[in-house]
């Protein structure tokens, strides 16, 4: 956990220089992250030369933004690993796949002090006891968030997708993140 600390630490460290253009920070930053984020933009743009260009944009848009970032708010490699997310998931919509960003976003937990679903489960997404929590869940939501948020896939081409209603659909989600935030102490 110590180890963990520190690692946060060095990143929030290099974010606060990125933020005041010291371009060694963003060396630390990407050495710390690249692998990570690379990983999530893989899972949602399969091609691998397309997936390197949508990690170069992620940087390009970190080193833009990092004055943004707010440590308070959130740990550093959430933030990074939502925009590599969202800059995956606009690279999948140039080429008209994605049609609904709108419902392509995840619902806000009801608690105001939890990361938004999307945010966590970005977190957690490579930890074993995500792994052994969505094993709990049932095959229909089980299936359904791995498609929707490490896919990428909006709700309505779930739907479409899987063959059930939209309706259907939301309710496994949102059930199964339920289920997921309890098993996780989240």
């Amino acid at each position: 956990m110590r180890r963990m600390s520190a690692a946060r630490e060095e990143l929030t460290g290099a974010m606060a220089g990125i933020a005041g253009g010291d371009r060694r920070a963003l060396k630390t930053v990407y050495r710390l992250t690249s692998a990570k984020l690379f990983g999530t933009i893989a899972r949602i743009v399969p091609d691998r030369e397309r997936a390197e260009d949508v990690l170069q944009d992620v940087y390009v848009k970190v080193w833009r933004r990092a004055a943004r970032f707010d440590s308070r708010k959130g740990s550093p490699i959430t933030w990074l690993c939502t925009i590599a997310r969202n800059t995956a998931l606009d690279e999948l919509r140039r080429d008209g796949r994605i049609v609904e960003r709108a419902e392509a976003t995840l619902p806000e937990v009801e608690d105001t002090d939890v990361l938004p679903a999307d945010e966590w489960l970005c977190a957690m997404e490579e930890s074993e006891a995500l792994a052994r929590c969505l094993k709990r869940l049932s095959g229909d939501q089980r299936r359904s968030i791995r498609l929707a948020f490490f896919d990428g896939y909006s709700y309505s081409e779930l739907a479409l997708k899987i063959d059930v209603p939209l309706g259907t659909l939301k309710s496994w989600i949102r059930r199964g993140l339920a289920g997921l935030k309890g098993c996780l102490g989240g």
